[in-house]
């Protein structure tokens, strides 16, 4: 039998996500998280088979937060990232260039 949590807990830990989200300071800057991920050769080749729009829009907003961290400024606070407009546009394809690479490995020890 499986135990629920209760509904309170859930909306504690929702509202704890948003406040660490909001005090990490990237969105203040127009960033989103995938933008924040250190860049080793499995997240290049992820970006490389990102499609050509989603890329496009990475560049800008890193770019454009290099220009406000430059100025040491922050953009208005209407346009900040906010934790519900926050996707994972990266993490599919990182997941599948790190599951090819262990493939690749486990292949390579036969």
């Amino acid at each position: 039998m499986a135990v629920r949590a209760p509904v309170a807990t859930s909306r504690l830990m929702l509202g704890f996500r948003k406040w660490f989200y909001n005090l990490s300071g990237f969105n203040k800057v127009g960033l989103m998280r995938d933008d924040t991920i250190y860049e080793d050769s499995d997240v290049k080749e992820a970006l490389r088979r990102l499609p050509e729009n989603l890329y496009n829009d990475r560049i800008f907003r890193i770019k454009r937060a290099l220009d406000l961290s430059m100025k040491q400024q922050v953009l208005p606070k209407e346009q900040w990232t906010k934790y519900e407009e926050d996707i994972n546009y990266l993490s599919p394809y990182l997941d599948e260039v790190i599951r090819e690479r262990k493939e690749r490995e486990e292949w390579m020890k036969k």
